[in-house]
């Protein structure tokens, strides 16, 4: 196998792709039509991704073949030369943000190498605890979330009622948000975002301290190959929330105890990450449509081995 070479920052390549995604989603926000927005991007996703150097294949995308016609899993895409590699995909990150004009839809790419990357399988569902470099031994996603973000305000050196935690506003939370608010910690509610609030959790100085609660498995592969460049700490659980999730799981003898890491998700120390924000919001700008200056994009792109992370502001004449 053709290994990454480390003088070439794949994700430098990958961040074509989110842009051109976010550019053609964001003619859909606040259109209540999560679909066609969902559909533009990965048009739009599919025709760049044909121009990376790579030879990838799709882990985590839009579906079985027979329910997505373009970026399924199994689906291989790059220009067919370069490394080989396992490509995870999510053009609207938020497709209901997007559809009703709320902040923090983005458009994600992650890339590793072949193999690397975890096939969830039926897994729909993985619970997650998310934190800065600084409280990733602190956690254990085992332990209740009040013990939980004690440890987390130690290490972090924070009085409880200043630390915010990011939860996804859903009904299956519920009893978790009556924990975090009897221990007096702030809450931040999304409708969604999955992946957004791992980044959020992640980097520091973005005012959000840890993302807790119940989201997609094939958010936390994506977040992981973000999170893995941040040194910061990541635990998660397979938590399916449906009777056929859960009996699919059981006959595949999944181990659902099981604490999930970072290794476990992606085993590899060289991925790449790409993210544009679509819609607005604190930490990534939405796509901004400008007449005589053109269209403009904010994204973020890692690298695990290096380290490396940039914040890319980019004007398109479109």
């Amino acid at each position: 196998m053709e290994q990454l070479t480390p003088d070439h920052n794949l994700a430098l390549d990958l961040v074509r792709v989110t842009e051109a995604a976010a550019i053609s989603a964001a003619r859909w926000m606040g259109r209540s039509d999560k679909f066609s927005g969902d559909g533009a991007a990965v048009d739009a996703m599919r025709q760049f991704l044909a121009t990376v150097p790579m030879r990838g294949t799709v882990v985590i995308g839009e579906g079985a073949k027979d329910e997505a016609p373009m970026l399924y899993t199994g689906e291989i895409v790059g220009r067919g030369d370069g490394p080989e590699v396992d490509v995870a995909v999510d053009p609207v990150e938020g497709t209901n943000l997007l559809a009703n004009g709320r902040d923090h839809a983005l458009a994600v790419i992650a890339v590793s190498e072949r193999g690397a990357m975890w096939d969830p399988g039926p897994a729909l569902y993985m619970k997650k605890i998310v934190v800065p470099a600084q409280a990733r031994e602190a956690i254990d996603i085992r332990l209740p979330a009040t013990l939980n973000l004690k440890r987390i305000a130690e290490a972090l050196d924070r009085r409880m009622e200043d630390l915010t935690v990011f939860v996804l506003d859903k009904p299956r939370h519920q009893p978790l948000l009556e924990e975090i608010r009897r221990i007096g910690a702030r809450i931040t509610l999304h409708s969604d975002g999955d992946v957004m609030g791992a980044l959020l959790a992640a980097i520091p100085g973005t005012g959000v301290d840890v993302m807790m609660g119940t989201g997609g498995t094939p958010e936390g592969i994506l977040s992981a190959a973000a999170i893995q460049s941040l040194g910061a700490g990541f635990q998660g659980q397979l938590d399916p929330q449906k009777d056929y999730e859960k009996a699919a799981l059981v006959e595949a003898s999944t181990d659902l105890d099981k604490v999930l890491t970072l290794q476990d998700l992606i085993k590899s120390d060289n991925t790449f990450f790409a993210a544009t924000g679509i819609t607005g919001g604190s930490f990534l700008e939405g796509v901004q449509f400008d007449r005589e200056r053109g269209v403009t994009t904010h994204s973020l792109v890692i690298r695990s081995r290096t380290g490396s992370i940039r914040y890319i502001k980019g004007i398109h004449q479109v």
